[in-house]
């Protein structure tokens, strides 16, 4: 039985634990704001079941760190049957938002203001630049005449010279940590990273590759797959600096190239290949900074780990 000032028969009395103040001080967790715009990852390629178990995995992570997000999935080249094309999912995030306001007119909520502002931010799962891909993402969002905002793709970036890091050492071609596992017998002592999207891509790739170069101590050029003999020409330039063991290093995510592309590239330098990025966390993380970024909610882009 409780008295008025709290439990009787000498209960403890479970106080609120006070903030702790200062610096240290441990931050609120941030969740989606209510009637946020929807995270819409444009997924370029041709569909399949393989694509899209990426993409789901790439939204799964970045709904697990901002709970509440509204995180939708749209194919360039979808079939709005078995794969919602990025036109129609951002329309059906439009006719919800509309719906949603209406039933609350209904309802005589007071207070409820007419939702304007982006319906979508639409997030290109890309790690680099290919402004034909771009152009089409672009043109589907006018397409759907709604009103979204599309960002850049997700590099460069410290993550992705990690993820690259990590999947070269997947492969044996990396050591895992410079600080253990000092003898990789098949690691690579120059890495050729792939890009495609032309001159562009390879500029910006050249960017994540310093930052693995460094993580790695081996010299690493960037290369374009989409340009015949660029990655031979790179392997040579490699050969000629003293590398002799190469590795190819795919700066892609997966979807935006055909494999059999990358296997000829390898297969043509006369060198061993890691995976891509696929859906390494990094890419759900740097999806979402994307998002929170467009929207002013987030001021800090996730930070890599460092070099060891």
């Amino acid at each position: 039985m409780s008295s008025p000032t709290g439990p009787a028969s000498g209960l403890p009395v479970r106080m609120p634990r006070p903030r702790q103040p200062g610096r240290h001080r441990r931050p609120e967790p941030l969740v989606a704001p209510e009637g946020a715009p929807a995270l819409v990852l444009a997924v370029p390629g041709v569909p399949s079941t393989t694509t899209r178990s990426l993409a789901e995995e790439v939204v799964s992570i970045a709904r697990s760190e901002l709970p509440g997000l509204d995180a939708r999935i749209g194919y360039l080249d979808g079939d709005d049957t078995e794969f919602a094309t990025l036109r129609s999912v951002l329309a059906r995030a439009a006719e919800e938002r509309a719906a949603r306001y209406e039933q609350a007119v209904a309802a005589g909520i007071e207070g409820i203001k007419e939702p304007d502002g982006p319906v979508a931010v639409v997030v290109p799962l890309l790690a680099g630049p290919d402004s034909a891909l771009l152009r089409q993402i672009r043109q589907s969002v006018m397409d759907s005449r709604v009103a979204a905002e599309l960002t850049d793709v997700l590099g460069p970036h410290p993550l992705l010279a990690e993820a690259l890091h990590v999947r070269l050492s997947e492969a044996g071609l990396a050591r895992a940590d410079r600080a253990r596992l000092f003898t990789v017998a098949t690691a690579a002592d120059g890495i050729i990273l792939a890009s495609v999207g032309g001159e562009e891509a390879v500029q910006a790739a050249g960017i994540t590759g310093m930052l693995l170069a460094a993580r790695l101590a081996v010299p690493v050029m960037s290369a374009a797959l989409d340009q015949e003999g660029s990655i031979a020409s790179v392997a040579e330039q490699l050969r000629s600096s003293g590398s002799q063991q190469l590795a190819l290093a795919p700066y892609l995510i997966g979807p935006e190239i055909d494999p059999a592309l990358l296997a000829a590239a390898a297969e043509e330098a006369g060198c061993s290949t890691s995976e891509a990025l696929g859906a390494y966390p990094a890419i759900g993380k740097l999806a979402l900074a994307k998002y929170t970024t467009a929207l002013g909610i987030a001021p800090q882009q996730p930070q890599g780990a460092p070099v060891r």
